[in-house]
């Protein structure tokens, strides 16, 4: 009897990833639908047949022991004389990897299918999420292959009857237990139920039928986005395959901060400084709003950490752009660590005016000290 290592083409200290990988190899080299040589499919089953013994540690254990009389008694283990064993090994290992069945080619799903919901981040300005845009975005995504028309096969060419099921799209998988034998059906694992297999795929796209491009597609960002905003962009995912519906386009924003204002739902915060004979006086100062500069009056007797309310120059609310909330202005009184012996005096004047309570008298002092009528 041949040594399943030596079928595999490893050593006998081989472990787990190194034996799937040898496996998967001569699969695909040994496979009936591409190779069809004088007995490369028995050479497939022997593959398949060391393969599945050496890949569970138990029955592996038992044939490094006692050799393939080892495994005569195994409960559980395949009738290897049925095609159903080696159906369950590509359940197994080829599941799951990329929908790519053993010889290379593409693998055919039956019916159409959904294509894959796609997400794209986007940075955004701080005023142009409050007003909104339009903006050309570039994506990635696939499309259907123009070369094979989304057949996955070279053109002049087309799929063939799968030789694993038949063209069923179905194997049987014997296995003989203590109370029986259990026959399993299962989807065939080498054209995924298709019953077909793409034995010459097409070079332009690699058999898959569809190909990654980059689109330009041009979006709508509504006035009053935020971060963490999502906009579905129906129908400009991934292409379904065969004839399958598209997928979305997810698009997710991230607003970019302003070194003046800062924002709170609807609600924009900033700060002002004044003088601490603004706070006193009253006046009326230029601030930065997402309109632009406008004037903000300061009234007399502002206390310090004061907020100013600028209505409607808030954010618009999304999905209505005419209600938009408020601009809160927070008003810091700025002392001085310094003052002139002049100024101390006026000061020291109006101080003692208003500890005689005659606060009338003191207008002299303001017109003094502030150049103007108090």
């Amino acid at each position: 009897m041949a040594d399943f290592y030596q079928i595999l083409g490893v050593s006998r200290d081989a472990d787990a990833d190194t034996l799937k990988r040898a496996y998967r190899k001569l699969a695909r080299q040994y496979h009936p639908d591409v190779n069809k040589e004088p007995g490369a499919e028995d050479k497939f089953k022997e593959i398949g047949k060391a393969y599945e013994a050496l890949a569970d540690p138990e029955t592996r254990a038992r044939y490094d022991q006692f050799g393939e009389a080892g495994l005569g008694g195994a409960a559980g283990m395949p009738d290897m004389g049925d095609m159903g064993g080696f159906a369950d090994l590509f359940e197994t290992f080829f599941n799951g990897f990329g929908g790519q069945n053993p010889q290379g080619g593409r693998s055919q799903r039956r019916g159409p299918q959904q294509g894959d919901d796609l997400r794209y981040d986007l940075s955004v300005d701080f005023k142009d999420a409050i007003f909104g845009q339009q903006r050309e975005i570039k994506i990635p995504h696939l499309e259907t292959c123009e070369v094979c028309k989304g057949t996955g096969a070279k053109p002049g060419t087309g799929p063939k009857t799968c030789s694993t099921c038949g063209g069923s799209g179905q194997v049987r998988r014997a296995t003989r237990t203590p109370f029986g034998n259990f026959t399993q059906v299962a989807e065939c694992p080498s054209c995924n139920g298709a019953g077909q297999i793409i034995a010459d795929p097409c070079v332009s796209c690699g058999g898959n039928g569809v190909k990654q491009v980059r689109k330009k597609l041009r979006i709508n960002i509504p006035a009053g986005v935020d971060t963490g905003t999502k906009l579905r962009v129906s129908g400009e995912g991934n292409v379904g395959l065969k004839g399958g519906p598209p997928g979305d386009l997810y698009v997710f924003i991230k607003v970019k901060n302003d070194s003046k204002l800062k924002r709170d739902g609807v609600t924009i915060y900033s700060e002002i400084a004044v003088s601490y004979l603004q706070a006193i006086l009253g006046d009326t100062v230029k601030i930065t709003t997402v309109d632009g500069d406008v004037n903000l009056k300061i009234p007399s007797g502002t206390q310090p950490n004061t907020t100013l309310s600028l209505e409607n120059k808030g954010v618009p609310r999304l999905g209505n752009p005419v209600a938009r909330g408020n601009h809160e202005v927070l008003v810091k009184v700025k002392l001085p660590t310094r003052i002139t012996d002049g100024e101390r005096e006026l000061l020291e004047g109006l101080a003692s005016q208003y500890s005689d309570k005659n606060i009338n008298s003191s207008s002299g002092l303001f017109s003094k000290l502030f150049g103007k009528e108090s």
